[in-house]
């Protein structure tokens, strides 16, 4: 790459401390930015051709041409997620020009930790900057979340905004229509543990078609309350908190849904209220309280909204045994990671605990570093200073 025109562009993971499955039924939630990222080392090209090239040997190159409809690869191809960001900036933005692309990541990959999104909001800054072209920073956030249901997924937009939006040191309530981002301070003597269960947490397939079909379980779930409660059909489910008491809402769901969706209906209300409780638990610095909330949290989702795994609940009950406030699934489920809450000076008990119990019976001690690592609440994406070396 030619040294006067190379820059480098930063996007961080996320993890999600609560507010789970709920970002696309439009209720907040209450995430925060880490310090592992994916980076796009990157120069401009004076054509539309885009070639970008993973610096690990498990993803092969890819190539495209940034237009308004860019062919997807095969679904679980990394390159869609590239693609994703491309699109979406090219109906914006007429005749862009592609780039050169290096990437790398020290994140987890399929660990729920939004590696993807991390990569389709590093490539839309590089994309951008290589065109000199800029788009309001919550209005990229509600581009780019709509942009990667390219790739299949229905997701809300809780990655793309606090990958974007994130402040150091913080955890953001992140609120949708209208989207906001509201920062609270993570208590110093507060530590995160983020945990991988080492099952991957695809978005292919069979993951993909669970976490779709939870999507629409809901929106079913919202519209027969809705009705039975007198309101339009279209009543949101903010709305729907807003109009009845949570005791409420779950006994008109108890009289007017099948079990499974009134278990779905019943995660997603309860854990919309969790968010706000966190977010004044963390302000007030209540460690027991937050640590409950992540248990209540894990609880819903493992038996309401059903997306746990037996290797998630395994290393929730470690965490908890060593010593942890509380601890709970995060992201996505169905594999994937926990995170879990402990006092500073607990950290290196409960990230030894899980070392010796759950990762050496399972053969992966040696790269247990890899697998487990300490969350620091981290800064937004950024482009870099150019010619600054990734990693």
């Amino acid at each position: 790459m030619a040294s006067t025109d190379r820059y480098v562009v930063r996007a961080p993971g996320r993890v999600n401390l609560i507010g789970e499955h709920i970002d696309y039924c439009g209720l907040s939630v209450l995430p925060m930015a880490l310090r592992q990222s994916v980076r796009i080392a990157f120069h401009p090209r004076s054509d539309q051709e885009t070639r970008l090239v993973n610096r690990d040997p498990r993803f092969a190159p890819s190539a495209f041409a940034v237009s308004e409809g860019i062919l997807r690869a095969p679904a679980g191809d990394w390159g869609n997620y590239a693609r994703a960001a491309a699109q979406a900036l090219a109906q914006r933005f007429p005749d862009l020009r592609g780039i050169d692309a290096l990437v790398e990541s020290d994140l987890p990959i399929a660990a729920g930790l939004s590696s993807s999104s991390a990569l389709v909001v590093a490539m839309a800054l590089a994309i951008m900057h290589a065109n000199r072209v800029t788009v309001p920073s919550l209005e990229l956030m509600d581009l780019l979340g709509r942009g990667e249901r390219y790739v299949g997924t229905a997701g809300g937009g809780m990655d793309q905004a606090i990958i974007l939006g994130a402040q150091a040191g913080c955890a953001s309530r992140i609120d949708f229509h209208p989207l906001r981002l509201t920062p609270t301070a993570v208590p110093a003597d507060w530590q995160f543990i983020v945990a991988w269960s080492l099952v991957h947490a695809e978005k292919s397939g069979a993951a993909r078609q669970a976490y779709n079909e939870r999507t629409r379980q809901c929106d079913e779930a919202r519209r027969l309350v809705a009705t039975r409660l007198g309101q339009r059909q279209d009543t949101t489910y903010p709305a729907l908190l807003k109009a009845a008491p949570v005791e409420e809402l779950l006994q008109v769901a108890g009289a007017t849904l099948s079990d499974v969706l009134s278990r779905r209906f019943r995660h997603v209300v309860t854990e919309g209220t969790r968010v706000p409780q966190a977010e004044a638990a963390m302000a007030a610095r209540d460690f027991t309280a937050f640590g409950e909330l992540l248990d209540a949290s894990h609880q819903s989702l493992r038996d309401d909204y059903e997306v746990s795994h037996p290797e998630l609940d395994r290393l929730v009950g470690l965490a908890r045994e060593a010593g942890a406030a509380g601890a709970r699934l995060t992201g996505a489920g169905f594999g994937g990671s926990i995170v879990a809450l402990c006092r500073v000076e607990r950290a290196p008990e409960v990230v030894a605990a899980l070392r010796e119990r759950f990762y050496a019976p399972r053969g992966a001690a040696d790269g247990v570093g890899r697998h487990m690592f300490t969350a620091e609440p981290s800064a937004g994406a950024e482009v870099l200073t150019p010619g600054a070396s990734p990693g």
